[in-house]
């Protein structure tokens, strides 16, 4: 891990692991709610109990905290987890009656919940697309 991505992968992981702890205590309206916005856009959701899907969903927060926090773990597969998981919650906001305006992206006063969690998706392409030692080329010679 470069020290670059400390801060992007402490941050962001310590967010998502910290609400995936708070998520094993869900109750089954909370996780029928939760379910019930996801069924939305992957209704494959829908086939589970609610139950279920919320302690399916509080593991998998806490697995992609764990990972964007171990630093053995790659920035890049680290990245891809933090991609995924992002942008199933964009994809979530941006099909989401009410979460937008009219124009379908700035976010409705509803909406702002989810519209913020974009900047996981902006952290996700930071460590994607970063690369460790890359080399600069002039004329085609490495400098």
């Amino acid at each position: 891990m470069r020290l670059s991505h400390l801060p992007l992968r402490l941050t962001t992981g310590a967010f998502i692991l910290n609400s995936g702890l708070n998520k094993r205590r869900l109750d089954a309206a909370g996780a029928a709610g939760l379910q019930a916005m996801a069924a939305r856009v992957y209704p494959p959701a829908s086939s589970m109990k609610p139950e279920l899907f919320g302690k399916m969903l509080s593991y998998a927060e806490m697995s992609l905290g764990a990972a964007l926090l171990a630093p053995f773990v790659p920035s890049r597969l680290a990245g891809v987890g933090l991609a995924f998981f992002s942008g199933s919650l964009f994809t979530i906001y941006l099909k989401t009656p009410g979460m937008t305006l009219a124009d379908g992206i700035r976010p409705s006063q509803q909406g702002t919940v989810l519209a913020k969690d974009v900047w996981m998706l902006g952290i996700a392409g930071a460590l994607i697309l970063d690369r460790k030692g890359a080399v600069k080329r002039s004329g085609g010679a490495p400098s």
